[in-house]
């Protein structure tokens, strides 16, 4: 073990954890993981099995004596979302995390931690090994490609796993227990684009927006937390009115985070260029004081790039409708769950723009536990595409997951966590997609709920993992599968 997760306990899960942050492991790119997982099982002497994406189930037969017991499935994915801050160097399709400790947090130096959902691996993998346990039959189910739209369970086969009562470890607040998720869908925008030849009367330069805390959006969503292309936008129509024409914008990478970083490439005329300058400083101070509880870190900047004297120009048409579209496009919560406090129950993240050789595109993301409002929301933003001129495209989705608070799992779960810790767990459904609602939909009647230890910052450099809890979640999930008959 490294310095940061030496002498954590239980020692076997870190073990693990360990080994699986070396593996490179991002959404699309779980060969080698996937491997590692089937490899594991064959040295343990275990089943296993690996289906045409990757997604792979072991088998771990009952302990003595518990051979009667109902079979039950722990799940988790084994990809992970790769984000970093703009200065670090880090090829997540072959470097391995690293890894730091902070007191009773584990963090990454400047990337994503990949605790979501490596510490399921983890967890699983040392329970695969670990002879001394008590349980029934089991299997572990890893599954692939979770974070782009939950393609590996959607891939799963009816008969690739048997149990009926499914542990999904893919939830990040110990003591609580999630028993139901929203479904969600992605709306994509793309603009065909001319360009015209920029004016030697303008200087090139870059605006920048740096800083931002991102995060999850599901989870992060009702934080309040700035996008940065919401920010770029409204310091891009004021540089607009003083002549400033758009090169190039990009900003955000993933469709399920809060974009924290954004750029555009700017030809400004030359008599314009202190006003423009004025005009940056003006909105980095207003723009931050907006913010200044949920983003200390957030900077607005406007640099000349003395090396590029020429280049091309987005035509004003399309660069009026795109900053019209980004302007009047909806970002954030829609509406609250009326029947569960603090639950946001429709949501929309604008995500990633990106600018080609041709077109410039736009990635949304829209969320709901309930069915009808996700259609809305998603007509809506595509409205405000089609307004704006741009071809739009609508993902398939995947489903939410119905509460389901008579299930004979919750009860054994609650009440395992009431004899362990002398308090009842918070019983909640998360705004955010977990492969649950999937697995639901293929095998009727399989009997679920969620948990696991605490996690802040997730999709984001800010990840961490509340080491404490670590322990107290293994615990727990020991006592669960010595519950069940």
């Amino acid at each position: 073990m490294t310095k940061a997760t030496e002498g954590l306990k239980p020692e076997l899960v870190w073990k693990y954890f360990e080994e699986v942050v070396r593996i490179p492991r991002c959404s699309g790119n779980e060969a080698q993981i996937s491997k590692y997982v089937a490899a594991t099982a064959k040295r343990l002497g275990l089943a296993a099995k690996v289906d045409s994406v990757g997604n792979v189930v072991v088998k771990k037969p009952a302990s003595p004596g518990r051979e009667h017991v109902r079979s039950i499935v722990l799940q988790g994915h084994m990809d992970m979302v790769g984000e970093k801050n703009k200065d670090k160097v880090h090829d997540f399709s072959r470097d391995p995390i690293e890894l730091v400790r902070k007191g009773n947090l584990l963090t990454a130096n400047g990337t994503t931690l990949g605790a979501d959902n490596g510490i399921a691996l983890a967890t699983n993998l040392a329970i695969m090994e670990d002879k001394s346990l008590e349980h029934g039959p089991l299997e572990f189910l890893f599954t692939v490609d979770e974070e782009r739209g939950l393609t590996g369970a959607k891939s799963i086969g009816t008969d690739f796993i048997e149990s009926r009562i499914l542990l999904n470890l893919d939830s990040e607040d110990e003591g609580e227990l999630y028993v139901g998720c929203a479904g969600g869908r992605d709306t994509v925008a793309t603009w065909k684009v001319e360009f015209d030849p920029s004016s030697a009367q303008a200087m090139a330069a870059m605006l920048k927006v740096t800083g931002l805390r991102g995060g999850h959006s599901g989870l992060e969503i009702d934080k309040g937390r700035g996008n940065a292309l919401k920010i770029i936008n409204r310091v891009l129509i004021g540089l607009s009115a003083l002549g400033a024409r758009l090169s190039s914008i990009e900003g955000g990478n993933k469709r399920n985070a809060i974009p924290r970083e954004a750029e555009a490439k700017l030809f400004i005329p030359k008599k314009a260029w202190d006003q423009a300058a004025n005009l940056v400083a003006q909105f980095n101070a207003t723009i931050k004081a907006e913010f200044a509880t949920v983003e200390p870190g957030l900077e607005i900047s406007l640099a000349e790039l003395k090396g590029a004297r020429k280049g091309r120009v987005v035509k004003s048409a399309v660069q009026k409708k795109l900053c019209k579209t980004i302007s009047a496009l909806p970002h954030g919560v829609i509406k609250m769950s009326p029947d569960i406090p603090g639950l946001v129950q429709t949501s929309t993240n604008l995500a990633i723009v990106s600018t080609g050789r041709k077109s410039i595109a736009i990635a949304t993301s829209q969320r709901s536990s309930v069915a009808s409002e996700i259609d809305e929301i998603c007509q809506m933003v595509a409205n405000v595409f089609e307004l704006g001129g741009a071809e739009v495209e609508a993902s398939e989705g995947y489903p939410g997951w119905k509460p389901n608070l008579d299930s004979e799992i919750l009860k054994i779960a609650k009440e395992t966590y009431q004899s362990l810790y002398g308090k009842e767990p918070a019983v909640k459904a998360v705004h955010a997609g977990l492969e649950c609602g999937i697995i639901g939909e293929k095998f009727p009647g399989i009997d679920m709920v969620s948990f696991g230890p605490t996690l802040q910052g997730v999709h984001s450099p800010e990840e961490k993992i509340y080491i404490d809890t670590v322990e107290k979640f293994w615990n727990y999930l020991l006592a669960i599968l010595k519950s069940v008959n």
